[in-house]
């Protein structure tokens, strides 16, 4: 096992990560050492989904007619005053 501190770690982070593949490393940062372990991970991404049209969005109003129903309603809001 290579032990190293942990601000040798720091400075040369690849070469450590590249070393646990085959080989145990720990690291020392004050009285403790933590093993830096290696472990292959296969990564499955999930399937990428589209969503249909629904109701909801049908409903839904343009940009345009949001600016417009706002400016309305700021309008209407200070006439009142």
């Amino acid at each position: 096992m290579t032990v190293v501190s942990s601000r040798e770690f720091v400075c040369n982070q690849k070469r450590y990560f590249d070393l646990a593949k085959n080989e145990q490393i720990g690291i020392r940062r004050g009285r403790n050492i933590f093993h830096l372990k290696y472990a292959q991970i296969e990564t499955q991404y999930p399937k990428q989904e589209t969503l249909e049209p629904d109701d909801d969005l049908r409903s839904g109003i343009t940009k345009e007619e949001f600016k417009e129903r706002a400016r309305m309603i700021v309008q209407n809001f200070f006439a009142n005053k």
